[in-house]
């Protein structure tokens, strides 16, 4: 019966525990308002995703490419947004591509993902989790969050990038200042 009782507190504390690690993480997304003013920053990168049929466009501030190109950390207040655009399709369903072979885009927005800082943000999650003072959000095509997003996986991927400030596009952001 001890056994019992002590494997039953264990397992309810685990479980606990887990929620709560879950909602440090959907907690965090809530600071991350949509970037309206996105788009009077500096794009300075596109990308097609062929799984998607889509152009993928990347903006920030002068001053985070500023601190890029200078090797630093970007600056508290630093938001990266990632716009993805469906692309033009043929009759097959196939992107349509340009001179260049890129995907021609269209004007039709399919939603948003945004990585923003801010000093202080980040200090609630465990060391194993935390990417610096960077939160992330992903929005729908009408600007609101996506309820349906788990953020450990951006969490995940960009822990990697530590030595990047947690920004996989940084070298791009250096190539951007020139």
């Amino acid at each position: 019966m001890r056994i019992s009782k002590s494997a039953s507190i264990t397992a309810i504390l685990a479980v606990a525990a887990a929620l709560a690690v879950t909602e440090l993480v959907r907690a965090g997304a809530d600071k991350v308002a949509f970037p309206e003013d996105f788009a009077k920053g500096i794009a300075y990168m596109s990308i097609d995703r062929a799984g998607g049929k889509a152009v993928s466009e990347y903006y920030t501030s002068r001053e985070a490419i500023e601190a890029a190109k200078k090797g630093m950390p970007l600056p508290s207040g630093t938001a990266i947004t990632q716009v993805n655009f469906a692309a033009q399709l043929d009759a097959q369903g196939n992107p349509v591509k340009d001179a260049n072979g890129r995907f021609i885009k269209t004007t039709k927005i399919n939603g948003y993902r945004v990585m923003a800082k801010r000093a202080g943000w980040g200090s609630e999650y465990p060391e194993e989790k935390r990417n610096g003072e960077w939160e992330y959000q992903v929005f729908l095509a009408d600007k609101t969050p996506d309820p349906k997003v788990d953020f450990n996986g951006c969490f995940g991927c960009h822990k990697g990038q530590h030595a990047n400030d947690y920004v996989f596009s940084f070298d791009k952001l250096k190539l951007a200042a020139r």
